[in-house]
């Protein structure tokens, strides 16, 4: 059964006429993890910011997509180990069926297949269980913006992991890929550097020019690939062989 959604402990009507968490500047966020110690240390840490509101929790798949349906959060920190449907089945639908939410994946570790597959399915970003306060509370409001939360020791490890998967890892990178193909020479080499895990700013201190120009650029890399922020188009560079 999917859990009541809540917002300041009250449950929430579901079909309102007001979105949960539409007031000006705040980012209504709902939590899945069935800990729910895990849930209460998150909500703890974001309620103490002003400009986020966490509106629900879930406690499995199946609830956090109810609450998706119902409350369209912003934003929705996701663990990918859950009972019943876990996470990774449940970003994959929140992503199809309920695109204005964006799902950030939760683990304990680095390097984890399954949130890996959850960045697969559609997650805008990867984020350690461990992660500062400070730091979540800077990534959501990234995701919520329209970027991607991708680190540098993130994408180390998806290279790894991509790399060794190929089937002629050590040799030559595969045949050409349409999708990267469709890129420019400067489109190409902006994608690397995102997938390096540099983000719009230092990308334009790297290459010395403007932010504005960059962003332009990783729109059309977006758009040409068929995604729909920098964390697909890294998954995308990396399962092509750009990165290996």
């Amino acid at each position: 059964m999917a859990d009541a959604p809540v917002s300041n402990g009250e449950p929430l009507q579901p079909g309102g006429a007001e979105r949960p968490g539409e007031v000006s500047g705040t980012i209504s966020v709902v939590l899945a993890d069935d800990q729910a110690l895990m849930r209460m240390g998150f909500r703890m840490v974001l309620e103490a910011e002003e400009d986020i509101a966490v509106v629900g929790e879930a406690s499995d798949g199946t609830s956090a997509l109810a609450q998706a349906k119902a409350l369209h959060p912003d934003v929705i920190l996701m663990d990918v180990r859950m009972p019943g449907m876990n996470g990774i089945e449940a970003t994959e639908r929140i992503a199809r069926e309920c695109p204005g939410t964006r799902v950030l994946i939760l683990t304990t570790f680095d390097l984890d297949e399954y949130a890996f597959a959850g960045l697969r399915a559609g997650a805008s970003g990867f984020l350690l269980k461990d992660t500062r306060p400070a730091e979540l509370a800077e990534a959501i409001r990234t995701v919520a913006s329209g970027e991607a939360v991708v680190s540098p020791r993130i994408t180390q490890r998806m290279l790894e992991m991509f790399a060794s998967s190929l089937p002629n890892s050590g040799t030559p990178a595969q045949a050409s890929d349409p999708r990267i193909d469709s890129l420019t020479p400067r489109e190409k080499e902006i994608l690397v550097l995102m997938s390096q895990g540099m983000s719009n700013a230092e990308i334009a201190e790297h290459l010395v020019v403007s932010a504005t120009t960059v962003k332009t650029h990783v729109g059309n890399v977006l758009a040409k690939l068929d995604v729909r922020d920098r964390v697909q188009a890294v998954v995308v560079a990396y399962e092509t062989g750009l990165m290996a």
